[in-house]
């Protein structure tokens, strides 16, 4: 689903405007605090600032879709694009999913996906893929249906 028309009554998913500062900060929120990023342990300022620019940063190969339903926007994805050893077409990193609670259940996350594959194919993109948490089952039984488990574990250093 990959629209800029949004009727009253149907789910539209479009890229990120600046007017939808507010809202998407809404959701980024819920985002961070699904991963336990909130309080003590919330994001620097800092971060979601720079994050937000590069969504309208053309020179940045990152992009921002929002689902909205009723004139309210109930998901976020954001993703980027980037060089692979292993392809010449650039690999999609889908690097955030996230739905309002409410949202769940009801197509906004398949859509969201379905609109970053396109997007994706549309940018040249080989490959799309992503990670998340172990524990986060809902969202595996979505992601199992979109997607094919890669078997590789993710490890990280903080430096």
């Amino acid at each position: 689903m990959d629209t800029s028309e949004s009727s009253p009554d149907r789910l539209s998913v479009r890229s990120l405007v600046p007017g939808d500062r507010a809202a998407w900060q809404g959701l980024w929120d819920g985002y961070n605090a699904f991963y336990g990023r909130e309080g003590a342990t919330a994001l620097p300022d800092e971060i979601t600032e720079v994050t937000w620019t590069r969504f309208f940063d053309g020179y940045e190969p990152m992009y921002a879709l929002v689902a909205e339903k009723d004139g309210e926007l109930l998901g976020l994805a954001h993703f980027l694009l980037h060089r692979s050893t292993t392809q010449i077409k650039p690999n999609c990193y889908l690097q955030d999913v996230f739905t309002t609670e409410r949202a769940r259940g009801k197509g906004v996350a398949r859509a969201l996906i379905e609109t970053v594959y396109a997007r994706a194919t549309a940018l040249g993109a080989g490959r799309v893929y992503w990670q998340t948490h172990e524990t986060n089952t809902t969202a595996m039984v979505l992601y199992d249906k979109v997607a094919e488990k890669s078997g590789f574990i993710v490890y990280k250093k903080l430096l």
